[in-house]
């Protein structure tokens, strides 16, 4: 893959998570074990997809796990599955359900096995993390199901398949698609702007860089936009206070996000899955890293983001370089 002069200050090259980086790393033995990983999950991937295609109905589950792995591996092979025509019997988190809608807002899902919001219990990691006991049982019940069925059924919990080999299976052209869900959830025309406040985990890493202080953020932009959303999930977002034109909108109903993703002509975050939401909105994102580059595992959101949008993300490393980024898009638009 070709990147750009911009992207390449960012990135750690040569560390994509590809078939062969994965394969590189180990030794003889450990690499005839991967190849069978690999050579099992295509057969049982095309398979898969063949025959879903061909009796248009499949079981597809169940995804637990992070909002960026939902943006950019779930929601468009689930979406290119409902453009051709297949009936989806899926079973993943509730949260997620204002996504999985066409761009007339219809569901893309024929059968919907929801999970609840857990994420306040046990953080997500990947499509890996081990739910509470009540989640585990619905997932154990749709699993007998999907099983018992007869109709193709793709278990993405089995991690080898969906960590190594699914999420590249899908770049082949033709096996994801997005649905812009823009007008579905816009309720107003405004300058407006959304940060997603970002708390999570360590206090800095070098994936996300370190935290900021959203509220000077927010307080900074103010004179930029008519209207500053700071929006996310509770759990995983910093606690604010609303004031001026500075409305804090947390929330676990994705349709609140979407609304203010969908108002807005820009959107602020850290490198997180939020930086996938603007696909789906048509909304440019700016993302902050409070650190110097390189921003690690950057490679492998471009790389699979580009199978998704044209659209390139933009990048702020300091405050005023957030200021900058806002004035120069007012004096542009």
């Amino acid at each position: 893959m070709i990147y750009t002069a911009e992207e390449l200050k960012y990135i750690e090259p040569n560390t994509a998570h590809t078939l062969w980086y994965e394969m590189k790393r180990l030794n003889f033995s450990g690499k005839l074990h991967y190849i069978k990983i690999v050579l099992d999950a295509y057969i049982s991937l095309n398979r898969f997809y063949k025959k879903a295609l061909k009796d248009k109905e499949c079981f597809y589950g169940p995804f637990k796990g992070e909002f960026g792995h939902f943006l950019l591996h779930n929601l468009p092979f689930i979406s290119n599955l409902h453009k051709k025509g297949v009936k989806i019997h899926y079973c993943g988190m509730s949260l997620h359900k204002p996504f999985l809608v066409d761009e007339k807002g219809n569901s893309l899902i024929y059968k919907f096995y929801e999970l609840r919001d857990f994420f306040s219990e046990t953080p997500p990691s990947a499509n890996q993390v081990l739910p509470p006991q009540d989640v585990c049982e619905e997932i154990d019940k749709f699993n007998k199901i999907a099983r018992e069925s007869g109709k193709p059924f793709l278990d993405i919990s089995d991690n080898n398949l969906y960590w190594y080999v699914f999420r590249n299976w899908q770049l082949k052209k033709g096996r994801q698609s997005v649905y812009n869900i823009r007008e579905v959830y816009r309720t107003k025309t405004e300058n407006s702007c959304v940060i997603f406040p970002r708390k999570k985990g360590k206090s800095s890493t070098p994936n996300h860089g370190s935290m900021w202080d959203y509220m000077e953020i927010a307080k900074a932009l103010s004179p930029y936009f008519d209207k500053i959303y700071i929006t996310g999930h509770p759990t995983m977002s910093a606690e604010l206070q609303s004031e001026s034109n500075i409305e804090v909108r947390l929330s676990t109903d994705n349709k609140d996000i979407l609304e203010c993703c969908s108002n807005a002509n820009l959107v602020i975050t850290q490198h997180s899955g939020a930086v996938h939401v603007g696909i789906y909105t048509g909304t440019p994102v700016l993302l902050i890293f409070n650190g110097k580059p390189p921003i690690s595992s950057l490679i492998n959101t471009i790389r699979f983001r580009r199978n998704l949008t044209s659209e390139k993300i933009n990048y702020a490393f300091t405050l005023d370089d957030i200021i900058d980024f806002a004035r120069r898009r007012n004096k542009l638009s």
